[in-house]
């Protein structure tokens, strides 16, 4: 079973990336349960969405408190909040941020790093800080969870209007291809040498 929490800010789409997930989740067969996001409502403040999937029935009901990834889809919330709480070991953070990877504070629980600039991609896309979509294209290229075409398809269930599907659609390719994945650490179970030989093909594609 995989533990997802998606951190964001009030009005950029934590929730709607969530429900966006979810339908890609279940176009591949897997199993998805949402949990009801937390935080203000108001625009700015730090808001969290979580869900939990899996490739057989999941019977879990309670909240989620040890996910195995972290999706934070504004640069600035992980000086607002504790965006690494209760991550497994193990675990792998997608991050939207310019900086590199060395100057990130990054806890021993992450194994696995996702940078995405997402808002340098979604002034060009949308003219706005949107960047929830583009993220879900990062979580795709840096997990393998789930697929570009099943992310495509949950799109299309989210009742945007023509230009704003040719607009998302545009946002997640460009945030599955135009990120950075790390091997910060060898995966639970796997040798450095494998861990190292992950890393290398990721960054070639």
């Amino acid at each position: 079973m995989h533990e997802l929490r998606i951190h964001g800010r009030g009005g950029q789409g934590a929730v709607l990336a969530s429900k966006i997930l979810a339908k890609a989740l279940v176009e591949e067969g897997k199993f998805v349960t949402a949990i009801p996001a937390f935080g203000f409502e108001r625009r700015g403040a730090p808001v969290a969405a979580f869900m939990r999937f899996d490739e057989k029935e999941i019977r879990r009901i309670n909240n989620i408190y040890t996910p195995n990834s972290v999706i934070s889809i504004d640069p600035s919330v992980i000086n607002a909040v504790n965006v690494f709480e209760g991550v497994q070991s193990g675990g792998t953070w997608i991050h939207t941020s310019k900086e590199s990877k060395e100057s990130l504070k990054i806890p021993d629980s992450i194994s696995t790093l996702g940078l995405c600039d997402a808002v340098s991609i979604a002034m060009e896309v949308f003219r706005r800080p949107i960047t929830n979509t583009i993220m879900l294209g990062a979580f795709a290229k840096t997990t393998g969870a789930v697929s570009l075409e099943s992310l495509k398809k949950g799109l299309e269930t989210a009742n945007f209007r023509d230009a704003g599907l040719h607009q998302n659609m545009l946002a997640i390719e460009r945030g599955y291809e135009e990120t950075q994945v790390y091997q910060l650490q060898p995966p639970l179970g796997q040798s450095q040498n494998q861990g190292q030989e992950q890393q290398s093909a990721q960054e070639e594609h």
